[in-house]
């Protein structure tokens, strides 16, 4: 009888073994999973590109129009691996005031450019960034505003933020003309080595911008 009894406890130790190891399979097979995707797909969790106006507000300080926005920026995998390879990425914000005409298409009155380039620099693992009212190159512009980051979301923290920009004198503009303000940002893929220009543009990735009107109240320009 105690033959059996202790044949009995072994089994049921057994089985008991085999179920926790079944159970612990169960449990990790969901990350195991998550691995092989990695190492076949390596983007595919990846954080999508986005990119949506979250603030867009016109005010007169003074003698001037001045426009600030918030645009809500997520890049894509592709552009942070052409960042981190040393490609320098280019974003533009555009203001563009319009006079509108009943009788013909509204033409440009007056505007401002914005043009932002982003780099990462290896050898001190900082992030330049060059602001200036041109196109910027490789060398920064004259009269440009550069500024460096520890780190990526620093960097664009300050490239998604316009506040007070300055984007028209009131004395260009009629106080008896209807005005219509285009906003537009973009990452200016013509800036980028050609390389990168043939293979951007069937990336959506690449193909981050956006655009907003609004009518200019009266009041900013009496």
């Amino acid at each position: 009888m105690g033959f059996i009894t202790h044949c009995c406890k072994s089994a049921l130790d057994t089985k008991a073994r085999w179920t926790r190891a079944w159970l612990g399979l169960c449990a990790l097979w969901p990350f195991a999973f998550f691995c092989v995707l990695s190492v076949a797909f390596p983007g595919a969790w990846a954080q999508a590109p986005s990119i949506e106006l979250s603030e867009l507000r016109v005010e007169r300080q003074d003698s001037a129009i001045v426009l600030s926005s918030n645009v809500r920026l997520e890049l894509g995998a592709a552009v942070e691996d052409a960042l981190l390879k040393g490609v320098a990425i280019h974003f533009v914000a555009e203001a563009t005031v319009m006079r509108e005409r009943w009788y013909w298409y509204d033409t440009r009155q007056t505007g401002a450019a914005r043009h932002y380039r982003l780099a990462y620099q290896p050898l001190t693992r900082r992030w330049r960034l060059t602001i200036s009212s041109e196109a910027v190159g490789a060398p920064a512009l004259a009269g440009s505003l550069s500024q460096q980051f520890d780190g990526l979301a620093e960097a664009m923290s300050a490239i998604r933020r316009n506040l007070n920009w300055k984007v028209a004198e009131v004395s260009d503009l009629d106080p008896d003309t209807k005005y219509t303000l285009n906003y537009q940002f973009r990452i200016d893929t013509s800036q980028l080595p050609r390389p990168f220009q043939i293979t951007a543009g069937g990336q959506n990735d690449w193909n981050l911008a956006l655009s907003r009107s609004m009518r200019l109240p009266n009041d900013l320009v009496r």
